[in-house]
């Protein structure tokens, strides 16, 4: 090779070597933008309202202490168990002021009782009790005591004005224990989202909030227990496996809360606020996916006490909502209602 050509070569190296090291990086990483190892997936778990939560997040720190915080708060504002919380203090007639939490739960129970022709209702403590610690005590209420505490129970009785509650009956008291589970989940969500988290699951007591993806980069994959009579709770078999993402979920049911009569007659505990008695339909289990896990809490719940035809029409009236509802037919024999936009 003649010596001109080997020095003009030699010249050339230089931008070869960068034009091969360039298409590297842009097969690799991108024009541009260079490759980034993604944050694992962190997972927490502790108590709360009575149970369990457990919370799984893509993220590079651990926000345990962040997400209890948010807890703390739920549980400062709505807990009956917390003597100095909001709604403790109110249902003591101590104060009447609200804040924020409780504001924005009470507007959303009402618009689920009027939703739900007053199936789902915050002020039905009284009843729940006496039947509570009627199937405790061996001796039920009678028709009397019903009638009576009835007079305390009604969601149409008890207003927000400004930031205050005011009753029109004394002694009518609040109780979000049927929505507080979804709610903390929308709280601890939100407080991932401004975290920028995008891929997320947040679970308290059974109630879910999912984003995004799992760590497996699918849909968060979420069991429906099959409705089987097993007070232990030892049985967790599935009945089904829902894949979703962006939702809340909540699921309520009567397989295993009810009591056995004198009689032999299985009297739920779902009690119906309208007419002071426990649930007779032959829903088992009631599974709801919504917008917000406080939504799909608080309607899972109506639906136990409204029966299979009264949630089948509210359903089509809120093309928002899914549900998988697991019922007895005539024959006793389990059959299932799916809403047609439920993912399959």
């Amino acid at each position: 090779m003649r010596a001109d050509k080997r020095k003009g070569l030699w010249w050339q190296m230089p931008f070869l070597l960068l034009l091969i090291v360039g298409t590297i990086y842009v097969v690799r990483g991108g024009i541009g933008l260079p490759q980034t190892a993604q944050p694992g997936y962190q997972r927490n778990e502790g108590a709360v309202f009575g149970t369990i939560y457990h919370a799984t997040y893509q993220h590079a720190t651990d926000l345990q202490p962040e997400i209890e915080a948010e807890l703390k708060k739920v549980d400062e504002s709505l807990s009956m168990f917390n003597t100095e919380s909001t709604i403790s203090q109110i249902n003591q007639d101590k104060s009447h002021e609200t804040d924020s939490l409780l504001r924005y739960i009470f507007a959303l129970s009402e618009r689920v009782s009027e939703q739900t022709e007053g199936a789902f209702d915050i002020t039905v403590a009284p009843l729940v009790n006496a039947w509570g610690f009627g199937y405790k005590n061996g001796v039920l209420p009678d028709s009397a005591q019903v009638d009576s505490l009835r007079a305390l129970v009604g969601w149409q009785m008890i207003h927000l004005e400004a930031d205050t509650i005011r009753k029109e009956r004394a002694g009518m008291v609040m109780d979000c224990s049927a929505i507080a589970k979804g709610f903390g989940c929308d709280v601890v969500a939100n407080m991932l989202r401004r975290k920028g988290i995008k891929n997320f699951m947040v679970e308290i007591g059974g109630e879910i909030v999912v984003e995004g993806k799992n760590d497996k980069g699918g849909a968060w994959r979420i069991s429906v227990l099959k409705p089987v009579e097993d007070s232990t709770c030892v049985n967790q078999e599935s009945q089904t496996v829902l894949q979703l993402t962006d939702c809340g979920m909540a699921t309520s049911g009567n397989y295993r809360n009810y009591h056995v009569d004198q009689n032999g007659q299985k009297r739920a505990h779902t009690i119906d606020p309208r007419s002071g008695y426990p649930v007779q339909h032959s829903i088992l289990s009631s599974t709801v996916i919504a917008p917000t896990c406080a939504e799909a809490d608080a309607f899972a719940t109506a639906f136990m006490v409204m029966g299979l035809d009264k949630a089948k029409e509210t359903l089509a009236k809120r093309s928002d909502l899914k549900a998988y509802l697991i019922y007895a037919d005539t024959e006793g024999k389990m059959k299932t209602y799916v809403t047609p936009n439920m993912p399959e």
